[in-house]
C-alpha cells in the first residue's frame, strides 16, 4: 500500500501548527509546567491535523518560495499572538482583581508559587485565576475555542499575509481587562473603604488605640468574608469575561478578512 502526501497539505498543516501553537502555549490555560514540550507539540500537530482534514480550507495561500514561507509563517505567528492576547487578557483580569485585593487586605506583600507557571503570584490572585480556569470548562469554555480556531480557518486561510489589523480592537480588549478586575473587586474595595473610613474616626477619637494592629486582621477577616459571599455571584461576570473574548476574536478576525 503506498500513501501519497502532497507538500502543499504538508506546508498548510505547518501554517495552521504555527497559529494554533501560538494559540495554545502563550496564554496560561494551556501553560502547566508538568505537561511535557513534546506532548504539548503533539497536541498542536494533532489538533492542526484534524481542523485542516475537517474544515477542507478553501482559499489556503501554499508559499512558492522561501521568502513567502517566511513571510506568511509569521503571518501565522502574528495572528495566533494576537488570538492568544485576547486569552490572556481574560485570565488577566482575575489575576488582577486578586492583586487589588491582596493590596487593599494586605496580602501584597506575599505571594506563593503559581503551580501553572512555577512563578510567584499574588495569593487571591492565583486563586481567582485557578477558579478561572474551572469555570471557563465548566461553561465548556473549551468547545467555544476548538469552535473560534475552526472560525479563524474559514475567515482567515493558511498563508494569508496580515495587511491590516484592528488594532483598536486590541486596545479595548486591554482596556477592558481593567473594567472587569475592577467590578470583580469592587464588593471587597467598597467594604474595604468603608472601614478605613471608620478607622479614620476611631483614630481622630482614640489616638492611644493602635488603628495598624486592629485594621489588619480586620481587614483580612472582614475582606475575606465579603470575597466567600461575593463568589456565589460573580458566575455572571465570568461568563461575561470570557463572552467578550470571542467577541473580541470575532470582531479581529473580521476586521483582518475584509482588510
Amino acid at each position: 500500500m503506498t500513501i501519497a502526501i502532497e507538500t502543499a497539505w504538508i506546508f498548510v498543516i505547518a501554517l495552521v501548527a504555527l497559529r494554533f501553537g501560538a494559540v495554545l502555549v502563550m496564554t496560561p490555560l494551556f501553560s502547566f509546567g508538568g505537561v511535557p514540550a513534546n506532548v504539548r507539540v503533539l497536541l498542536v500537530l494533532a489538533l492542526s491535523v484534524l481542523m485542516v482534514s475537517a474544515t477542507g480550507i478553501d482559499g489556503a495561500v501554499v508559499p512558492t518560495s522561501v521568502g513567502q514561507m517566511v513571510a506568511a509563517g509569521l503571518s501565522e505567528l502574528a495572528l495566533g499572538a494576537m488570538l492568544a492576547f485576547g486569552l490572556f487578557t481574560s485570565f488577566a483580569v482575575f489575576q488582577l482583581a486578586g492583586r487589588i485585593i491582596d493590596i487593599q487586605l494586605g496580602f501584597g506583600i506575599a505571594s506563593i508559587i503559581d503551580p501553572a507557571t512555577r512563578t510567584q503570584s499574588p495569593l487571591l490572585g492565583t486563586f481567582l485565576n485557578l477558579l478561572a480556569i474551572v469555570m471557563f470548562f465548566a461553561i465548556d469554555g473549551h468547545h467555544l475555542l476548538i469552535r473560534g480556531l475552526a472560525f479563524s480557518l474559514e475567515q482567515i486561510p493558511p498563508g494569508t499575509l496580515l495587511t491590516d489589523i484592528d488594532i483598536g480592537a486590541v486596545v479595548a480588549q486591554f482596556g477592558g481587562m481593567f473594567s472587569y478586575a475592577l467590578a470583580l473587586a469592587a464588593p471587597v474595595l467598597f467594604v474595604i473603604l468603608l472601614i478605613d473610613v471608620a478607622l479614620s474616626v476611631m483614630a481622630r477619637s482614640m489616638p492611644q488605640v493602635n488603628i495598624l494592629v486592629v485594621s489588619l486582621p480586620l481587614k483580612i477577616f472582614v475582606g475575606l468574608i465579603i470575597l466567600a459571599i461575593s463568589l456565589r455571584y460573580i458566575g455572571p461576570l465570568m461568563t461575561r469575561v470570557f463572552e467578550n473574548l470571542f467577541d473580541y476574536w470575532h470582531n479581529l478576525m473580521t476586521s483582518v478578512a475584509h482588510g
